[in-house]
């Protein structure tokens, strides 16, 4: 993608359909006059009374327990350096964003066009009586320092300062893995920083606690080695300066154990890494170029375990695996710091978590087989879901043992359950989702890629690597679409009609014929279908020519469907195909079967339709959880719809013992635990979270997944087909752009896991 274009759709993002990246949503009630009486005059009185008597009463009756501000005065905004306040605001706004989404807390961000020390602080204090903790961004060093240091002690509220200690802290985690991972003790280190910024000075800190020893230590900047006979350091540069006779990075680089870059790319050269000790530690830091490439250093260096912070490598030191949960862990403990045995909690905490064994759902996330403990994986994934619970536990814990949680927490256990229930993982399982199809693209036919919205999606599937798109359709509309939004890439664009692809196009026809003139179609007929460009895309599939197909964005379902049937046909020991869709809840993915095509089907044809949602939800890393769903609960009717149910739930009783289903139950029993638990207390359902909703006929399951969508906002990912031989998805009709990338990465990890299964 052109840089042109990189900027374009990063203004778009920002700009459309709202301005911004977060908003202020209402928590209680206001849709009646009494509503709006509590909260607001007369009502409001009372809690602020009970404020005043009391200051911690703020915490049980406003926003500021979940509240954390990111304040930045623009000094030393991401690689941008000093850009001002307001032009830092989008990197505030997403900071937001991701504390929101990784640890569901709410922030304001606070932008202070003030660059003085004592004034900035002055003013942060003032406003600190708002939030439950303040995260500091993007402020220059050596000022950063003095901030947090004076904010941490006339403030009783966490402060954090995370462009310091956010990489300190993963990355403490990583060397700590990787020294055990080598066998040699964190105290015999020989340890190269190269940056001398806040986060450098930082991360050295923390490995000295951690028990890196300082004469141990020697530290860079853009001059070359900081040794002690160097005038004019700053006060933190002194700190790391060192007597050994060194002027160079390279001359540092001779013998050591370790490296850590927190500088700029390609600073070090393979000759470096080779005169490095054996089993050599190497944290490649700068983004978005790091200080050697990764494929080059572990070419030169086979016994070389290597971090960075890109996505697209093992090991990423990313922030996101800190900030959000040491934040939730302090808040929840209502903490009135951020002290040293909570930073070095949460890298113990991450070190573990790196030796557990790892959820399905994050193997098949990152396209793994079996993620396990070692060279390649010395620290958590983002999107590992257990992150969420098993952080701020740490964090809270060490607040408490060091004396300075104002809240301790009583029951770990209901503490560790509030935790996972905070965030759906409907918005993760997207991210992880595209992650996935980007391990390993898969050939996309894009039937209908003359639609100008089609085409939208094909661009940004190919952009993102999230497929290897083949245009299918009028070639000079196509060609017109790919200039007028500016696509940028070498794709394989055709039209089964033209006379370019007539012999692909007997072809077809011809294998297309054989398997089928029995049953009453001629070869002329066969050739003629094939100029159909679901006809072509289908067998296209099935002869291996493509991976995967998605169609019906123009066209009705039953048109688009048929060839399906025709050409890839059903998997063995299916009789019938079925769609589910993934609605994106707030509580997480819920799939909803069957949504598109089995209009009243019998309890042996719900038995299999569970059976083929039950594999899907498997393939993408969850243990379904089955609500076979009806007006009335466990044989409260003898009706026809609650006892074909009851059929189908005994068989699958016999025939999938290790599922958990049952049935038939209503759906708001199904969806209420707590109310399963006390009415229905023998469901199997009981004690569990469902994710898998089966209806008992068309009817009821089309019109719930379009209710969900239309009135509550829920994402849909889908129809998803059940069933069939080979990836072909079919798109609800005028579908939009994000629904169609979203089928797109469905289908090139439907192909995926088919191919795993050949």
């Amino acid at each position: 993608m052109s840089e042109s274009r990189k900027r374009r759709e990063a203004l778009i993002y920002h700009a459309k359909p709202t301005p911004g990246k977060i908003k202020v949503v209402p928590t209680k009630k206001y849709a009646s006059q009494r509503d709006l009486s509590l909260a607001y005059s007369p009502g409001v009185a009372e809690p602020c009374l009970e404020i005043e008597k009391d200051p911690e009463n703020a915490y049980r009756y406003t926003s500021k327990g979940n509240l954390v501000a990111v304040i930045s005065n623009g000094t030393a905004v991401l690689g941008l350096g000093d850009i001002g306040p307001l032009a830092g605001k989008p990197v505030m706004e997403g900071k937001g964003l991701l504390f929101k989404i990784f640890a569901d807390i709410d922030v304001f961000d606070i932008e202070v066009d003030v660059t003085d020390v004592d004034k900035f602080i002055d003013t942060v204090k003032a406003i600190s009586p708002t939030f439950g903790g303040i995260n500091l961004e993007d402020i220059k060093a050596p000022e950063a320092f003095e901030i947090e240091r004076r904010l941490k002690e006339e403030l009783d509220i966490p402060v954090m300062h995370d462009d310091q200690h956010g990489t300190a802290i993963i990355s403490a985690a990583a060397l700590k893995n990787a020294a055990e991972i080598v066998e040699k003790k964190i105290e015999d280190l020989k340890i190269v920083v190269n940056g001398a910024g806040a986060a450098a000075i930082s991360c050295t800190r923390l490995y000295m606690a951690l028990g890196a020893k300082r004469e141990n230590i020697v530290m860079c900047d853009s001059k070359g080695v900081i040794r002690n006979d160097r005038g004019n350091l700053t006060t933190q540069k002194a700190e790391f300066s060192t007597h050994l006779d060194l002027n160079t990075l390279e001359e540092a680089m001779v013998d050591s154990d370790v490296f850590i870059g927190l500088s700029k790319g390609d600073v070090v050269t393979p000759e470096m890494l080779l005169t490095m000790a054996n089993d050599p530690i190497v944290f490649a830091m700068a983004n978005p170029t790091p200080e050697i490439d990764f494929n080059l250093a572990v070419k030169t260096r086979k016994d070389i375990i290597m971090a960075t912070g890109r996505s697209d490598h093992p090991n990423q030191v990313n922030n996101v695996l800190g900030f959000p949960f040491i934040f939730r862990g302090a808040l929840d403990v209502r903490a009135t710091g951020i002290n040293e045995e909570m930073k070095m909690a949460a890298v113990h905490a991450l070190a573990d978590l790196a030796k557990k064994t790892v959820p399905e759902q994050v193997n098949l996330a990152y396209n793994q087989s079996n993620l396990t403990f070692g060279r390649d994986y010395i620290i958590p994934k983002p999107f590992d879901p257990r992150l969420i619970y098993e952080i701020p536990p740490a964090i809270a814990k060490a607040a408490m043992e060091s004396g300075i949680a104002k809240y301790p927490i009583q029951d770990w256990d209901k503490y560790k359950h509030e935790l996972m229930e905070r965030l759906g993982t409907g918005n993760k399982m997207v991210r992880m989702l595209h992650d996935r199809a980007k391990s390993n693209p898969k050939r996309l036919v894009f039937n209908e890629a003359d639609k100008l919205n089609v085409m939208k999606a094909a661009q940004i599937v190919y952009d993102e690597g999230i497929a290897i798109p083949i245009l299918l359709g009028n070639k000079a509309i196509i060609q017109a679409h790919i200039e007028e939004i500016g696509f940028e890439g070498d794709v394989e664009i055709i039209d089964p009609k033209i006379d370019e692809e007539r012999p692909r196009r007997f072809r077809y026809a011809e294998i297309y014929w054989k398997a089928n003139q029995r049953k009453g179609v001629t070869l002329v007929e066969a050739q003629k279908m094939m100029r159909e460009r679901n006809y072509f895309a289908s067998m296209m599939v099935n002869e291996g020519d493509a991976d995967a197909m998605i169609t019906g964005y123009a066209r009705n379902y039953s048109s688009t469907i048929k060839p399906l049937f025709e050409t890839i046909g059903m998997l063995d020991g299916v009789t019938r195909i079925a769609a589910t869709n993934m609605m994106l809840t707030k509580r997480g993915p819920m799939f909803l079967s069957d949504t598109t095509i089995n209009i009243d089907p019998n309890a042996k044809q719900l038995a299999k339709i569970t059976q083929l949602t039950s594999s899907v939800v498997k393939m993408f890393g969850l243990e379904p959880v089955v609500a076979m769903l009806s007006f009335s609960n466990f044989g409260a009717s003898t009706s026809k719809h609650p006892t074909k149910i009851e059929e189908a739930v005994g068989i699958l009783h016999k025939t999938n013992p290790d599922l958990i289903v049952d049935g038939p139950i209503q759906a708001d029993f199904a969806l209420n635990s707590e109310m399963l638990e006390d009415k229905f207390p023998f469901s199997l359902l009981a004690g569990k979270k469902t994710n898998t909703l089966i209806f008992p006929n068309l009817d009821s399951s089309n019109i719930a997944y379009k209710m969900m969508k239309e009135l509550n906002g829920v994402e849909s990912i889908g129809p998803i087909i059940l069933g069939l031989k080979k990836p072909a998805h079919i798109l609800q009709l005028g579908a939009s752009v994000d629904e169609m990338v979203n089928m797109a990465a469905v289908a090139v990890v439907d192909a995926q896991n088919k191919s795993k299964e050949q």
